[in-house]
Formats: C-alpha cells, sequence, structure tokens
C-alpha cells in the first residue's frame, strides 16, 4: 500500500497527464477544425475562378436593382466548369460545407458571409470578362479593371477569414475597421459589375452571344425572345 508521500504523488501525476492529455486533444481538434475550414475555402476557390465555358441556362430575366448584379440571370446563361457542371450551384453548395466548417470553428458568422459573398463575385467577374472575349471584348481596357478589383476584393476578403481562424483574438480587435474597409471596397465594386452588366446585355452584344449558343434560335423562341436579344 503506497505511503502518503507516493500517494500524493501518483495522483498528482494522474492529474497532470489528465491535463495534458486534454490540451494535446484540444490541439489536435483545433487543427482539424482549421484543416477542414481550409479544405473547403479551396474547394470554393477553385469553383469560384474555374469557368471554362459558357452554356444555355434558365430563362432570362432583369435582375432590376439587386444588389448583387447577376449577368448569368440577366442573359439566361450559365457558367460551366471543366466537367460542365454549373459553376453557381457548385458554388452555393460549396460555401454551404465552408459555412458549417466556419461556425464549427467559432468564428463569426459575417466574416464568413464576406468571404463568401466575396467568391460570387469572382465568379459573377470571371462570367462577365468570359462572355466579354467571346464578343469580342466590348468592355475594353474596363475588363482587366474589373478582374483587378474582384481580385483584390476576393484576397481582402479571404485574408480576414484565415486571419480569424488562425489569430482569433488578434483579429477581433481589428475586426470592426476591417469589415468597414470591406464593405467601402465591395460598394466600388458593385459598381464596377452593375456597369460592365449593362454594356454586357445590350441588345447588339446579347444577340452575339446567342448566336454564339444558340444559333438556330430554337431557345429564343421558347423563351419567347426576339432575336435582338431578351427584353426588359
Amino acid at each position: 500500500m503506497p505511503g502518503l508521500v507516493e500517494l500524493a504523488y501518483t495522483t498528482g501525476g494522474g492529474v497532470v497527464g489528465a491535463a495534458l492529455t486534454n490540451y494535446f486533444t484540444k490541439i489536435q481538434e483545433r487543427r482539424q477544425v482549421r484543416a477542414e475550414v481550409h479544405r473547403h475555402l479551396a474547394k470554393v476557390r477553385e469553383i469560384s475562378g474555374g469557368v471554362r465555358g459558357i452554356g444555355i441556362g434558365a430563362a432570362p430575366h432583369p435582375s432590376g436593382n439587386d444588389r448583387r448584379p447577376s449577368i448569368a440571370v440577366e442573359l439566361g446563361v450559365a457558367a460551366l466548369l471543366d466537367d460542365g457542371a454549373d459553376a453557381h450551384q457548385a458554388l452555393r453548395d460549396a460555401l454551404a460545407d465552408l459555412l458549417t466548417a466556419v461556425l464549427v470553428a467559432g468564428m463569426p458568422r459575417r466574416v464568413a458571409d464576406f468571404a463568401g459573398g466575396a467568391h460570387e463575385r469572382l465568379l459573377d467577374s470571371t462570367l462577365m470578362t468570359t462572355i466579354d472575349r467571346r464578343i469580342g471584348g466590348v468592355l475594353g481596357a474596363e475588363s482587366d479593371r474589373l478582374a483587378r478589383a474582384t481580385q483584390e476584393y476576393q484576397t481582402a476578403a479571404t485574408g480576414l477569414l484565415l486571419a480569424m481562424l488562425w489569430h482569433p483574438w488578434r483579429t477581433r480587435l481589428r475586426l470592426r475597421r476591417r469589415i468597414t474597409a470591406l464593405r467601402t471596397e465591395v460598394e466600388a465594386l458593385n459598381r464596377q459589375q452593375q456597369n460592365a452588366v449593362a454594356m454586357l446585355t445590350g441588345a447588339e452584344h446579347t444577340s452575339a452571344l446567342y448566336e454564339q449558343l444558340d444559333p438556330d434560335g430554337r431557345r429564343w423562341e421558347a423563351w419567347g425572345l426576339k432575336k435582338q436579344g431578351p427584353a426588359g
């Protein structure tokens, strides 16, 4: 039977051992959580910048004064990935998985929303510049400016998410200021995208795109559209 000293040592050792086990378990859990966020973020990046073609989508309708201009909705087209999948649908699914991982990591929802929105913006701008190339480059130098502004915003929004993931307490001290900066940046980007959509959805440019995507005009007829492009 152990003496009092031996008993105290054994008990203390057990407590320390349990504490160390708990500590290393939490470290491992944090690593796994961070790895999940990185994995889903990589998938989102792959999709948002992975447009390889354009196809016919659902019937077009004007997006009006929506805060997020959607040229896919305006024109009734779909951004296609390498495997032919609809990029917008694939991105929605990937963003849902990313949001889940972010919330499990204990990060603020608004940080995830900015990061997700930035990748949606990137996909929209990528589709715009892809359409622009297909119809002869009507945006001119604005195409490069749009691509650069979108990439810069995506980098900033994703950077905030990663900073919150790896340095949560330090990042929280500057969170309000960084979010204010992101809001200013996305407002400017939104205006650029609206201008690009307005140009690319003009009747002449729409007709040029439809001639390529639907040369026999059958889809136009199914949509009840005239040859000059979608009304509205």
